[in-house]
């Protein structure tokens, strides 16, 4: 028998690894912020196992230890985490380990819709064809939240392209972004890039949600990097969606510009946050954005005027974007905390 090598890259340390980041996204003791950061480690070693990258001596059975440490984290009573819990796991690529506690959770009609909703995007985000049933189901079902219902429809239309033909046929610009998203960017031989054009096509609410969605990622690869001719413009057009009926088509469009990182935003998150009577699934994203850009000047004393907001997933998403803000101060290369061993620091005392 070969002896256990001290390389803490190695199985049994990844194994040590995923339990102690476990504990620290399950235990309720801990500060969020930590339990965000355990979340996105976790995250990036089920992405990691499940790609096959090999390289640091992951596997497998770690990607499906990491996906259940996450889906642990739906014990918690945080709406805003179980909706980031939802997200991560659809963003892993993993259809067996991940989509049945996604499955159980949209089928939860007493959960939060935010973590609902969530949950449907994610099972959009992973593709899996044997999921359209359950999706139309929830997307028809008498009586359901908006804001499943329209997003078991996106999720529905992201299926079916991801397993299309027409897929093939079209050409994608290529993205700065590596995430899944809930809609590919409008393809290039399918419209024109314009700014205007595809402005035009996010706006008009007599559009199909998915296709409007694909103008809505097209204009975000249109603003990275920042420096290009068409990011302004593209922010702003983005900014226009703030004005849509649907919340959330509003809490997409802060989601963007979380990703984008781009000043032109701020004015626009700002409004957005600050706006009381603004769905709280929408103020959260935008709390979320600007945290993203915690190194421009103001971004966190607008922040801290939230901590103490009526809504609770507000006030959450402000401390985890005071965290992000700190963290984008601090020129960290990554917001995670991925630790080599299991340190005692990674839970709260």
């Amino acid at each position: 028998m070969t002896a256990p090598s001290n390389n803490p890259e190695t199985p049994a340390t990844a194994d040590a690894t995923i339990l102690s980041l476990r504990k620290s996204l399950c235990d309720e003791t801990t500060p969020l912020a930590i339990r965000f950061r355990a979340l996105f480690s976790l995250k990036h070693l089920a992405k990691q196992a499940t790609e096959g990258t090999g390289e640091n001596g992951v596997d497998l059975a770690a990607a499906k230890a990491a996906i259940d440490a996450i889906a642990a984290g739906f014990a918690s009573p945080s709406a805003l985490l179980k909706h980031e819990l939802a997200y991560c796991l659809g963003q892993t690529g993993n259809v067996s380990a991940a989509a049945p506690p996604l499955r159980d959770v949209l089928a939860d009609v007493h959960e939060d819709a935010m973590c609902r909703h969530e949950a449907a995007e994610a099972l959009g985000a992973l593709g899996d064809a044997s999921d359209l049933d359950l999706l139309r189901e929830y997307r028809d079902r008498e009586g359901e939240e908006v804001v499943v219902r329209e997003t078991c429809e996106i999720a529905i239309d992201r299926i079916e392209w991801a397993n299309s033909t027409q897929r093939t046929k079209e050409t994608l610009r290529p993205s700065d972004f590596a995430s899944v998203d809930p809609a590919p960017p409008t393809a290039q031989n399918a419209a024109e890039q314009s700014v205007e054009d595809l402005e035009k096509d996010l706006m008009s609410t007599e559009l199909p949600l998915f296709r409007r969605y694909r103008a809505m990622f097209a204009l975000r690869d249109l603003a990275s990097p920042p420096d290009l001719p068409t990011a302004v413009p593209a922010v702003l057009a983005l900014a226009k969606g703030f004005a849509d009926s649907s919340a959330l088509f509003r809490h997409e469009i802060a989601f963007v510009f979380g990703q984008l990182s781009h000043p032109a935003s701020i004015p626009a998150l700002t409004a957005a946050l600050s706006d009381i009577d603004e769905a709280s699934m929408v103020r959260h994203e935008a709390a979320e954005a600007l945290g993203s850009l915690g190194d421009e000047e103001g971004v966190e004393d607008t922040l801290k005027l939230f901590l103490h907001d009526k809504e609770k997933v507000v006030r959450e998403s402000v401390i985890v974007a005071l965290d992000m803000a700190e963290f984008e101060q601090g020129g960290e290369a990554e917001y995670a905390l991925i630790p080599e061993v299991a340190p005692a620091t990674a839970t709260a005392a």
